[in-house]
């Protein structure tokens, strides 16, 4: 479904997606009360809602959207995507799978019509509890839980990762006696935005990781867009290495080399996280924590905007829980021996 009060960006983006062969456009609504009521009748994988629409914008409807899509994927396509840094990265965390600048309507050509293309594969079919879940090639083996004391939570994310971060932390107790460490993948201009969001959803001091400084209990320390966020010193005096290497994935910032750096330094008292993701970046951490003795805990696929990150870490049988995101921040919280749980 294409939600765009302008007929013009409604007829391209129909044309192009109506071009690719394994997709369809069921639906197209001028604003969102028109794609609300849509989604009562017509069942839809994914909608390209634009932001800026008269009456009810496209950022107050999204929950409202998402609650009535049934799994359905959000997908914006907006002019704000590209300078509103602080406009995407609440769409994100309100639950948008991903976000698309949309160029001007006499630019709605060429490269831009791949992009779409590209991110709608991406993003998939909608996970809905009956019809369309698709199910893990083969059973996964969950590995025990580490009982050591809990010295450090690295999480990383992705695509549809920003959601799930602001649901778990949002979940866990105000005290867990540990820091937190978080890299999405997100451009560097995004980041102060980004960790503002996870403070204000979380109610704990959240800051833009810079060198050297030191790790604080129970503040959420994010990595920078243009570094990967790891760790250095010793366990009770740990500060902030940034490393500019490329990584294996190719990602900046990477999960990989947060999640391998605290491995080396907390060893078994260290927790990873894996979230919504294409791709396998923090597979090659997981599996040194795993080797140190650490815990890794994985999204699971209905909770997932895009189950690529999480499924890599669950299907190489390094995960010791694979849930979503709020009974993940209880087997840390757990794991924590945390006396309070909201």
């Amino acid at each position: 479904m294409i939600v765009d009060d302008s007929t013009v960006a409604r007829a391209v983006l129909s044309r192009m997606v109506g071009s690719e062969p394994d997709f369809e456009v069921v639906a197209l609504a001028g604003n969102a009360r028109e794609a609300l009521d849509a989604l009562r009748t017509v069942e839809v994988d994914i909608v390209l809602l634009d932001v800026e629409m008269p009456g009810t914008s496209g950022l107050e409807a999204l929950p409202e959207i998402i609650a009535a899509g049934n799994g359905a994927r959000v997908l914006i396509v907006s002019s704000m995507a590209e300078d509103g840094a602080e406009v995407t990265v609440r769409a994100l965390a309100e639950g948008a799978a991903d976000t698309l600048p949309k160029p001007g309507t006499g630019f709605f050509a060429g490269r831009f019509s791949q992009v779409l293309a590209d991110r709608l594969r991406r993003i998939g079919h909608a996970s809905r509890e009956e019809g369309q879940v698709a199910r893990a090639p083969g059973p996964v083996r969950l590995r025990d839980m580490p009982d050591r004391p809990l010295g450090c939570v690295a999480l990383g994310a992705s695509t549809g990762g920003l959601h799930a971060l602001v649901e778990l932390l949002r979940a866990l107790p105000p005290r867990i006696g540990a820091p937190i460490l978080v890299t999405q993948h997100l451009p560097a201009v995004f980041m102060p935005y980004f960790a503002r969001q996870l403070e204000t959803a979380s109610g704990r001091a959240a800051t833009v990781a810079v060198e050297g400084r030191t790790l604080i209990a129970d503040r959420i320390h994010v990595a920078p867009g243009d570094a990967h966020l790891c760790v250095a010193g010793a366990p009770g005096q740990a500060r902030v290495r940034l490393d500019r290497h490329r990584a294996p994935s190719g990602c900046m910032p990477s999960v990989d080399p947060m999640i391998s750096s605290v491995a080396e330094l907390f060893g078994d008292c260290a927790v990873g996280v894996i979230l919504s993701g294409m791709g396998r970046d923090g597979l090659i951490g997981s599996r040194l924590l795993v080797e140190r003795g650490g815990a890794m805990l994985a999204q699971d696929q209905l909770s997932s905007a895009v189950w690529g990150m999480p499924r890599a870490v669950a299907e190489a049988g390094l995960a010791s829980a694979v849930l979503p995101p709020t009974e993940l921040a209880r087997r840390i919280a757990e794991r924590a021996g945390a006396a309070s749980w909201k």
